[in-house]
């Protein structure tokens, strides 16, 4: 189990995209770096920044469409579950669902205001004013909010902060980190 609140950064523009996950005694506990140069999204989570012990590994399953899953799976690709964004890409409200091993939908993940994300777009490269926008990201795992994500002021990089709302079982917990971790990446690439 993880000491929470956790804390997530990245750098606004980096060619490789890495994410560093540091617990509430500030201490690395996952570090992300996206393959460079793939046509398919490909995501391994470490346990460290020395990238030694792979924890997870995130995998678009298509290469180009709409509603493609990702699956998240052990370093030995055992599979733990997959994340999906229904629909089309919409500038209006993130939503990603999170199914567990088996593919039976147990979770979600969606914006808490579609509004600040909209603004956040807008004005993510105006200076000083992108500090002031800050979106939150709930997930609910059989309809009970769990986890709450929200973007935290900072001018030289993006942070969010990782909260948790209800008790998680270790394979819950095994589950919907990577699937925040993937949908910070995508939303990312939003904007």
């Amino acid at each position: 189990m993880l000491n929470y609140p956790l804390n997530l950064s990245f750098k606004l523009l980096a060619i490789n995209p890495q994410v560093k996950v540091t617990d509430a005694s500030g201490k690395t506990v996952l570090y992300l770096k996206e393959k460079a140069m793939s046509f398919k999204i490909d995501i391994r989570v470490f346990s460290d920044e020395s990238q030694k012990n792979q924890v997870y590994q995130i995998k678009a399953d298509k290469a180009i469409g709409i509603n493609i899953p990702f699956s998240i799976t052990t370093p030995e690709g055992t599979k733990i579950g997959s994340v999906q964004r229904p629909g089309m890409i919409s500038l209006w409200k993130a939503t990603y669902n999170i199914s567990n091993g088996s593919g039976a939908q147990v979770g979600v993940l969606h914006e808490e205001n579609p509004w600040l994300k909209v603004l956040d777009n807008l004005f993510s490269e105006i200076p000083f004013v992108h500090t002031l926008i800050n979106p939150a990201y709930l997930v609910e795992l059989g309809g009970k909010q769990v986890l709450y994500l929200k973007k935290q002021p900072s001018l030289t990089d993006r942070q969010f902060r990782l909260e948790k709302r209800a008790d998680l079982s270790d394979a819950d917990e095994k589950l919907l980190i990577p699937s925040v971790l993937l949908a910070l990446m995508l939303e990312r690439m939003r904007g």
